[in-house]
């Protein structure tokens, strides 16, 4: 999931009811950028889940 830093917990709370682990979360490339938040409009800072770019 790509967020924002105001909605980087809610992701991980939803991440581990969902996978019932911890995910990792990373910082979004700049080069990977402009992803917008899951939750909002606003750039993605973070993707937190274990999928990679």
């Amino acid at each position: 999931m790509y967020c924002c830093l105001e909605h980087v917990e809610l992701a991980i709370d939803i991440y581990v009811d969902n996978k019932e682990q911890a995910p990792e979360i990373t910082t979004v490339p700049v080069d990977k950028q402009p992803k917008l938040c899951e939750f909002c409009a606003k750039q993605a800072e973070y993707m937190v889940g274990n999928e990679c770019f």
